[in-house]
């Protein structure tokens, strides 16, 4: 459980939030005193009904994130995970809205937001203000029995029922509709939640080990304010578990949660939500997996797949599968639920930037046909000519001192690093090395480099894996540059030497790295510039060890080093760690020669 936070008081800090979608959306105003946000007055806009949700705050951006045109009308916040009061909520509908067509007041089913949202419903009613009220429940974490008369409570599928009310709320449909949309929506609407932890909310005490998951545990239908779900399971794999999730939701003998049922021709929407406190890379990643599944298992195909941050608890370690099943609204072109979704919206809150035209375009999920436009450069060779078993032997020379070299380079980079630079240096040598075994790479120095360079960019990540990258790049087209005619022309040092000058001075284009900076460059810089001006292979790897020794005395300029401290400890003593291992690649590749 994260409990630090920016902010210790929850009070200013719902305030501050509230305030900021005045900043991030002109179109809002605020009312701090009753925590109410709503949509400024358009004198050009015709009159439609008033759509009003809200709730507790914690679960941004909703609700008051989805406030603007094309979804809602105005959101009434109470304190973090408490029901605003119907005070609130009654201002809101009779003091901030255009109630000329009516007002739909929407919460999520929670008891304390149903009573005061309700309570306010039956204000604005006495006051001869057309009003409806309805509570979201698409939760299947608990069942029917569990549920009772309380019914099922609203979570992340909501959100789709807010965006498709709100859309039709704005083409001017009447109050009855908006509502009976609402309903029918919410009807065709399952969802479940999964979570590895509790939230913490700012300024609360520290919860015990008690209140916490198990580390290898994760529960199954956990609600947005921590309460439990239908089970947890231990030591679940992410594909268990969301075959469970997705059992849940769909299985239509489980008659505790078969909340909907599925035909061959149903149409389905995706909503994949955040709860705060996943990273986009492993949600990106769990929604792969939830499509994977609902293709293999099911038969579902999504037509929209939605993924996204809507309806959080703080910073929940979870997520939470929506599905969306596509039904008849009875209203006519322009107003089916895919077209009332698609419908574009001014709320901070909402995001499915993708336009329908470009759904209904590329709606196969057919393999991509690639038209191969240009020969790759390793196919088009050159007249420039080398000894293929020299340049095998000579390049396995180097190869095989560098990956000898990796541990010390680790341990190196271990003291003024990250520890990476030697593992990086060692896998990159090893597929070279591999590609050199399997066969000779030709007699065309041209073709040769740019095999190389496939090798390289394909198992070198990182800074040293780019820089490599780069150059052996620009190595290959300083080569071309000197294949002047037809005939077969035999590669010099001289010939060798012009192509490292080249490239090195293409290399200074997209890093500012020189001599003196304690970086490889350090190695490579004093290598090639010997071999211009010597044409000695020998003198040329002397010059990179030297520049290598001269790096132990460099404090770092550029690079990871930069960042790590302790100079005073191996200031003088070590080297930077990728110019020792490039320095013994060229050793050793001059060693053979």
């Amino acid at each position: 459980m994260q409990t630090k936070h920016f902010f210790s008081d929850p009070n200013k800090l719902v305030q501050a939030a509230l305030h900021s979608l005045t900043l991030t959306n002109p179109s809002l105003a605020f009312d701090s005193e009753n925590k109410i946000i709503y949509r400024r007055p358009d004198a050009s806009s015709k009159s439609k009904v008033a759509v009003i949700s809200g709730g507790g705050s914690g679960h941004e951006p909703a609700f008051a994130g989805y406030v603007g045109k094309g979804l809602l009308t105005a959101s009434v916040a109470g304190s973090i995970f408490a029901s605003p009061s119907a005070e609130q909520i009654r201002k809101a509908a009779m003091e901030y809205v255009d109630s000329e067509k009516g007002v739909l007041l929407i919460p999520m089913k929670y008891t304390g937001d149903v009573l005061n949202f309700g309570m306010a419903a039956e204000k604005a009613k006495a006051a001869g203000i057309k009003t409806e009220f309805f509570a979201i429940g698409d939760d299947v974490g608990v069942g029917r029995s569990k549920g009772g008369k309380v019914g099922r409570r609203g979570i992340g599928g909501g959100i789709l029922v807010l965006k498709i009310v709100g859309a039709l709320a704005e083409t001017g449909a009447s109050l009855e509709d908006v509502y009976r949309i609402a309903q029918l929506t919410t009807d065709n609407i399952v969802s479940l939640g999964s979570s590895l932890e509790h939230v913490h909310i700012p300024g609360r005490q520290v919860p015990s080990t008690e209140e916490l998951l198990p580390a290898d545990e994760v529960e199954v239908g956990m609600g947005i304010h921590n309460e439990p779900g239908s089970h947890r399971m231990k030591g679940a794999s992410l594909e268990d578990l969301i075959k469970t999730m997705l059992k849940q939701l769909l299985d239509e003998n489980d008659k505790d949660r078969a909340f909907i049922t599925r035909k061959p021709d149903d149409k389905f929407v995706l909503l994949i939500n955040n709860l705060g406190g996943v990273s986009t890379l492993e949600l990106s990643g769990i929604t792969d997996e939830v499509s994977t599944q609902l293709a293999r298992d099911y038969n579902i195909k999504p037509v929209r797949t939605i993924q996204g941050t809507f309806l959080t608890s703080l910073n929940g370690l979870g997520f939470s599968i929506s599905l969306l099943k596509l039904v008849d609204t009875g209203l006519g072109p322009g107003k089916s639920l895919l077209e009332l979704l698609d419908a574009p919206a001014e709320a901070v809150g909402w995001a499915a930037p993708i336009q329908t035209s470009t759904w209904d375009n590329h709606s196969s999920d057919a393999p991509v046909q690639q038209v191969k436009k240009t020969v790759v450069a390793e196919e088009q060779p050159s007249n420039l000519k080398v000894d293929p078993a020299l340049l095998k032997k000579s390049l396995s020379a180097g190869l095989q001192r560098m990956i000898a070299a990796e541990p010390q380079v680790t341990h190196y980079d271990t003291i003024v690093g990250d520890g990476d630079c030697g593992v990086g240096l060692k896998r990159g040598a090893e597929a070279v090395l591999s590609l050199l075994e399997k066969g000779d790479l030709g007699d065309d120095p041209v073709v040769a480099v740019n095999k190389i360079v496939n090798v390289v960019e394909n198992t070198m990540d990182g800074t040293s894996g780019a820089i490599y990258a780069i150059f052996l790049n620009a190595l290959a087209h300083g080569l071309r540059e000197q294949d002047k005619g037809t005939a077969a022309t035999p590669v010099t040092v001289e010939t060798w030497a012009a192509a490292l000058k080249y490239s090195l001075g293409a290399l200074a284009k997209y890093t500012p790295a020189q001599v003196g900076d304690r970086t490889l460059i350090d190695a490579l810089a004093p290598f090639c510039t010997k071999l211009v001006e010597t044409k000695d292979v020998h003198a040329a790897a002397k010059a990179a060890l030297e520049g290598t020794e001269a790096t132990k005395h460099l404090k770092a300029s550029l690079g990871r080093s930069v960042y790590v401290g302790g100079e005073q400890e191996w200031l003088g003593k070590i080297p930077d760690p990728g110019a020792y291992g490039l320095s013994e690649f060229l050793s050793g590749l001059a060693d053979s020669l």
